[in-house]
């Protein structure tokens, strides 16, 4: 399966203090540590002090911190029969495809509270992480007295000259954009029309700059490298932080999520269930919310998080929010990769 994850990260402003009540512990955990495998830098960071932490307080457990996520790695332990991952942080079309590949375990919804967590993110064998949208940003230097609003604003190069940034790898998200800013509705995106997307961005390829990691896109942004392009909604708020002259449009953001699984074979997958209950309990997802600036999966998390951080969450721009069909994406990503990489190298 072709699948590209360089590190996501948001910058950390702090993880929000996180009062949970008890954790059940009705018989004692298979082994003194359990394993939490995510994406490094300060998304997994939050992660580490929003659930990590208060897991081992509450279970007397210890939580090691592994990755990168390594899809590889965890298909090769399930068949070999030796899961050393418990809780493993991976993209949502993956789940999906690992699911269906019999590499995980079932949540267990009779520990893992499901009544106020967002439908959209939580399926039989994964519980959404948190969710974040695509967004355009700008830098208002290199925009002018213009303001970009839409996608189609993207491939204006005579009201907005100057390059376009776009995420490298084949992945959900800049096809959906060329195709909205082409005129698809919203609600008639899938099956992608993948004619119709390469000649949209075809039209703009030239004026087009790559990027490979998320610090390398607030750099061509904040720099001026570029004009504008399509980012990560929590890379945005920490160009904003750090002082950096740029904007952002909500119009028909674009959102996903990072999805917990749990390998199969797993010798905690008691205390993995528990780990997920705590990680999406109002008051994990809120503390994550407040360290990341990434939307919460659990609804009932709103009321608790930062009210300086909510009008940078995806949850608070749900108007014009789309949201991307992983289930199509498992199904299809090895096909699109195909296509992706030959028309970028051409």
């Amino acid at each position: 399966m072709i699948t590209r994850r360089h590190l996501l990260q948001s910058a950390g402003i702090g993880a929000g203090a996180l009062a949970l009540g008890a954790l059940p512990t009705s018989r004692l955990l298979a082994a003194s540590n359990l394993t939490f495998v995510s994406w490094g830098g300060t998304t997994q960071d939050g992660q580490k002090t929003s659930w990590g932490d208060p897991f081992a307080k509450q279970s007397g457990m210890g939580v090691l911190q592994d990755g990168p996520t390594d899809y590889g790695k965890l298909k090769a332990m399930v068949d070999a029969g030796n899961t050393v991952w418990d809780v493993v942080d991976v993209e949502g079309d993956y789940a999906f495809h690992a699911a269906e590949a019999g590499l995980l375990e079932p949540i267990d919804y009779s520990i893992v509270k499901k009544d106020t967590l967002d439908p959209r993110f939580s399926f039989e064998y994964g519980v959404g992480s948190f969710y974040y949208s695509f967004v355009l940003g700008y830098n208002k230097d290199a925009v002018g007295s213009k303001t970009p609003e839409s996608w189609a604003d993207i491939f204006d190069t005579t009201k907005f000259p100057g390059k376009r940034s776009f995420w490298k790898w084949s992945s959900p998200g800049v096809l959906e954009m060329a195709l909205l800013a082409d005129g698809v509705p919203a609600d008639k995106l899938y099956p992608l029309d993948l004619d119709r997307a390469f000649a949209k961005l075809t039209s703009i390829k030239k004026d087009i700059l790559w990027w490979a990691s998320g610090a390398e896109s607030q750099q061509q942004l904040a720099s001026g490298e570029v004009a504008l392009g399509k980012f990560w909604n929590g890379r945005m708020y920490a160009l904003a932080q750090s002082g950096a002259n740029t904007g952002i449009s909500w119009n028909q953001n674009m959102a996903l999520a990072d999805i917990l699984v749990v390998p199969k074979g797993t010798k905690n997958k008691e205390a993995a269930m528990k780990f997920l209950a705590l990680a999406t309990s109002p008051e994990g997802q809120a503390a994550m919310a407040n360290a990341t600036a990434y939307a919460p999966i659990n609804k009932a998390s709103l009321p608790m998080i930062d009210k300086k951080m909510t009008s940078t969450l995806p949850s608070e721009h749900a108007d014009s929010q789309i949201t991307l069909d992983m289930r199509y994406w498992a199904k299809n990503r090895d096909a699109i990769g195909e296509r992706w990489y030959a028309w970028q190298a051409a």
